[in-house]
């Protein structure tokens, strides 16, 4: 099964609900690192993104619009890395009308890639990337076996989820966080959390939807 415009344009809007209906959880992991904010920012920027997709004609631009308006509706570091994550994956994946299992995890590979080539955090760094690099590298492994889309997906956010709850063992390197030292151990990371939700909306639209897929 591959993945239209329409599919694409689906989860982003499944995102945006999934982000939205733990704005306030996500505001409260970051108040304990950070501003306290981050939920609302990042609410918004996908809320934002659901508002423009519909222009796109392409999955790519459905995410390079969804990149562009984190970039600008969230703003600071956050809004860059995850504007970068979709910028990168929409580079990708290009002008393809359809996005087979293969470029879907391609795609999020070099929105990885992307992400910690411009924020430098490395898995352990109690960032985003502790939940991103486990749910792409699930992915990647859960697609080159074969598994069906809906399998690699659950797999992904699996992995996402339990990436964003180590955070809360590790002591930041990156962003407001780190100034709080052995502080920050025991809290989760919200931005890592949020990949995590990312994941999670994105495998349970897949599989209210089915398919085609066992």
């Amino acid at each position: 099964m591959t993945i239209t415009k329409q599919i694409m344009q689906a989860f982003i809007d499944a995102i945006s609900e999934a982000i939205n209906a733990h704005q306030s959880r996500l505001n409260a992991l970051d108040s304990e690192l950070g501003d306290g904010d981050h939920g609302t920012t990042i609410s918004a920027g996908f809320d934002a993104a659901v508002e423009r997709i519909h222009e796109a004609e392409t999955p790519a631009q459905v995410l390079q619009i969804t990149a562009k308006t984190l970039m600008n509706r969230m703003g600071g570091s956050s809004g860059a890395l995850f504007g970068t994550l979709f910028q990168r994956a929409a580079m990708t994946v290009k002008d393809e009308a359809t996005v087979s299992a293969e470029q879907f995890a391609a795609m999020w590979q070099a929105g990885l890639d992307g992400v910690v080539m411009r924020g430098k955090a490395q898995p352990g760094d109690k960032t985003m990337v502790d939940a991103l690099a486990p749910a792409v590298d699930a992915l990647r492994q859960a697609v080159d076996g074969g598994k069906s889309l809906l399998a690699a997906l659950e797999m992904a956010a699996d992995a996402a989820e339990n990436g964003a709850q180590s955070t809360a063992d590790m002591q930041a390197k990156y962003g407001r966080a780190r100034y709080v030292g052995e502080r920050a151990i025991g809290h989760v990371d919200a931005g890592a959390q949020s990949v995590a939700l990312m994941f999670a909306a994105m495998h349970s639209y897949w599989k209210d939807n089915a398919h085609g897929e066992a």
